[in-house]
């Protein structure tokens, strides 16, 4: 068979160079047109006459729990949350389109009809922090860099990338690698952040470190304290608040990530005005928690708004490359212990919703069986596929008793599964296989909350006879653990794009897996599904994409790789009421970032004691 990425490439970009026609652009998007034309004025979920002052505070990453490094790039150290603040990139992302971009760094782009490279022409007025003009020589130095020296996401992501040239102090040309699948590159490329050449000739690239680094965003580090907090602050002179892609947004003077020990304490912070913006992630707190009185009171906020992203792949990681995880009957075995139905009843108040999809609450997730273009495009690797995603549904988890905690038919099939696949029960209760070892399994957290959910899953998985235990560490033990692949089992998010493009190889390609860092945490590495990801990258329009996505989420589905745990298509929501809004909240994104600062609600706060 020849290879997918090749066949492909050859099929969709065989139109010779010299015939194409370049494109001059304002934006970009991976189909058809973009909703806003080269003279529009702002984004239309902005409020362009927001008021600025005043400050956002958020709750600090709880994933790392503390940070040592302010460098974003590269795998070292634990990198501080906000960082992309400081840095601007080519191009601006819209989040009420999927997927489009427009001129931010860059003025305009051009490119052929294949795409297969693109100039940026850059803006003469753009600047670092330290006044120091953003030139084309710049762009060469940052894409080079994060190629080599980057974490090996940023080197994933432009593996395609053959050559970057500066034409003129304000114009670089990308080109990409010959039989690439070209639609998305561009935009990847434009979304980076662009980095100081003249700054990391002085400065490692890639060491980690606290010194704020010079950069090029609308914001800058104004305090920095390690565990505890980190500030950054709007520059007044920054060169780009006029532009089209930045009016109606940034509004608050600063921005503070605040950090607690657990998830007790900041919720214990907010309560008290610590910090003025909370997402909950909590079904349990979500249902009984908010009861405070400054709640009581009115002034903090409950609110339940729409996402229209898709809704993430959370679920209980199995990590492939594990000897005993190899034999899928384990895996299913694994996941028909987890009873969901129970769990949601008794722990979160019914609020959820299981997930089976890796797309799940959007239109990319596979349905039933597969039928017209999504049957076409499997047919091509029926003979390296199991007969089953051809003749049954796409996979769903079983749906167990809600009455009782555990439920005698999961333990049935789980217990005949795993006898078939050779780990059989001693006179001790435990499964061990042909050689006597142990079917031990860890489940890796560093959540105190998530102890409540593990812990009875454990107790399933001992039913049937597996050694299972859960392992509680810190943050930044289970960050360094993740990175490795140092575990059995994690429980994990994966919120992916609902335009997805290159990011698939460092999630589900084989690239990922072998690459630390990467968020494959379940190690695929699997032919059909490199190629599938690759006719994805490569779709030329946007239906192609779509039915293409819902075969690799069918095929992904169909390998058991992980345990589905559940969903919400809401963000829960809880805020001191000190901000003012637009009407319309972008369908892409939480949409603080275009949030401002009422004085008035402020002080009528701080008079009633409320605030500081």
């Amino acid at each position: 068979m020849s290879t997918p990425r090749l066949a492909l490439a050859a099929l969709l970009f065989a139109m010779p160079a010299a015939a194409q026609e370049t494109i001059t652009a304002h934006g970009i998007s991976p189909f058809g047109d973009l909703k806003y034309p080269a003279d529009f004025e702002h984004f239309e979920y902005v409020n362009p006459d927001a008021p600025k002052g005043g400050r956002m505070s958020f709750r600090g990453t709880l994933a790392s729990g503390t940070f040592d490094s302010l460098n974003y790039f590269i795998l070292k150290g634990e990198r501080a949350q906000g960082l992309l603040r400081i840095h601007d990139a080519l191009l601006a992302e819209a989040f009420d389109e999927p997927s489009a971009y427009y001129g931010l760094i860059a003025e305009s782009l051009e490119y052929p009809e294949d795409r297969s490279w693109v100039i940026f022409n850059m803006r003469e007025e753009a600047m670092f922090s330290d006044g120091h003009p953003i030139r084309a020589e710049d762009v060469v130095w940052t894409l080079n860099a994060l190629k080599t020296e980057g974490s090996p996401y940023w080197q994933i992501t432009l593996e395609d990338v053959v050559e970057v040239e500066e034409l003129d102090p304000l114009r670089v040309k990308v080109s990409f690698r010959e039989g690439a699948a070209y639609r998305d590159l561009p935009a990847r490329v434009g979304e980076l952040p662009v980095l100081p050449k003249h700054y990391y000739e002085e400065v490692p690239f890639s060491e980690s470190t606290l010194d704020p680094p010079v950069s090029s965003g609308w914001y800058r580090i104004a305090d920095v304290d390690p565990g505890r907090r980190i500030t950054y602050c709007r520059d007044e002179d920054y060169w780009g608040a006029d532009l089209p892609v930045n009016v109606g947004k940034n509004n608050f003077d600063c921005f503070v990530y605040e950090y607690f020990a657990d998830v007790t304490a900041a919720f214990e912070a907010l309560k008290v005005g610590e910090y003025l913006l909370h997402e909950e992630y909590s079904s349990a707190l979500w249902a009984t928690g908010y009861d405070f009185p400054a709640l009581d009171k009115g002034w903090v906020v409950r609110d339940e708004i729409p996402d229209g992203r898709s809704s993430g792949a959370q679920g209980f990681y199995m990590n492939l490359r594990r000897e005993k995880f190899q034999d899928i009957r384990v895996r299913e075995a694994i996941g028909l212990m987890f009873n969901f139905e129970w769990t949601n009843k008794t722990l979160f108040h019914g609020l959820y919703l299981r997930s089976d999809s890796f797309y799940e609450n959007s239109d990319l997730q596979a349905e039933g069986l597969p039928e017209g273009a999504e049957l076409s495009v499997l047919e091509k690797y029926r003979d390296q596929l199991p007969e089953t995603v051809f003749t049954e549904p796409a996979v769903s988890p079983a749906v167990s008793s809600e009455e009782t905690k555990i439920d005698r038919a999961a333990i049935r099939k789980a217990s005949a599964l795993l006898d078939e696949a050779g780990w059989t029960v001693g006179d001790d209760g435990q499964r061990r296989n042909a050689e006597g070892d142990l079917l031990t399994i860890e489940i890796l957290t560093d959540s105190a909350s998530f102890e409540r959910v593990i812990l009875p899953y454990v107790e399933n998985l001992r039913r049937v006879g597996i050694d299972a235990i859960m392992t509680r560490v810190d943050a930044a033990e289970e960050v360094q653990r993740q990175e490795d692949f140092n575990y059995d089992i994690m429980s994990a998010r994966i919120v992916l794009p609902i335009r997805p493009s290159v990011e698939l190889r460092t999630v589900f390609g084989s690239e990922g897996a072998d690459a630390p860092g990467t968020l494959n945490l379940a190690g695929v590495k699997d032919p059909v599904v490199d190629a599938l990801i690759e006719e994805i990258i490569g779709a030329e329009d946007l239906e192609t994409m779509k039915v293409t996505t819902r075969a690799l989420d069918r095929v992904l589905r169909a390998k058991h790789i992980w345990v589905p745990n559940w969903y919400k298509g809401t963000q829960w929501l809880a805020y001191w009421d000190v901000f003012g809004m637009p009407e319309v909240k972008p369908p892409y994104d939480r949409g603080e970032d275009y949030w401002w600062w009422d004085e008035e609600k402020y002080q009528a706060l701080k008079a009633q004691g409320a605030l500081p």
